[in-house]
């Protein structure tokens, strides 16, 4: 009988066994109490704190708000969500906002990234907008015009800073 798996170099398998590593310590992060799960409702936050930006969609079809989430039922849900193509990673969003770069400048009109934000993809409240422009949004300029490149840089890094910092005020 033939063994049909690959041989793993020495170089992946050190690869894979840092990513397993961090996301372990992130999972016992979220594992508030030592019991060994985490809570469903905590599963984006979670995501996000390994390095994933999923959709909520994603997060409510894989991991639910009712249960608790043990680490191997875990793992599964990080590879399905890191394969997932509906989440958006820097350059997506990018190619996005170019869109409204009518001056090939890396800038666009605040207002149309408001509007974005509250009508695209996973719609934000009112109240999610101030948030997150409040902590990231540098003022416009005297046209109306704001840098969304560093917008979406400092958005993506806020994110995992909050998981983080939830983390810690929650525990």
């Amino acid at each position: 009988m033939h063994n049909n798996l690959k041989p793993v170099s020495h170089f992946k398998l050190l690869i894979l066994k840092l990513i397993f590593s961090d996301v372990q310590f992130a999972f016992s992060l979220y594992d508030t109490d030592g019991a060994g799960a985490v809570d469903g409702a905590s599963l984006g936050d979670l995501l996000r704190a390994c390095g994933l930006n999923p959709t909520d969609a994603l997060t409510e079809k894989v991991g639910g708000r009712e249960k608790q989430i043990s680490l191997e039922e875990f793992i599964p849900i990080y590879s399905q969500a890191k394969k997932d193509k509906d989440q958006g990673v820097f350059e997506d969003f990018i190619e996005c906002l170019k869109l409204y770069d009518k001056q090939e400048d890396g800038t666009m009109l605040c207002g149309e990234l408001l509007h974005i934000l509250l009508t695209l993809g996973d719609k934000l409240t009112e109240a999610e907008l101030e948030e997150v422009t409040s902590e990231c949004l540098d003022p416009e300029d005297e046209d109306g015009f704001i840098q969304y490149v560093q917008y979406v840089e400092d958005q993506f890094q806020t994110t995992q800073i909050h998981s983080l910092i939830k983390i810690v005020m929650d525990g």
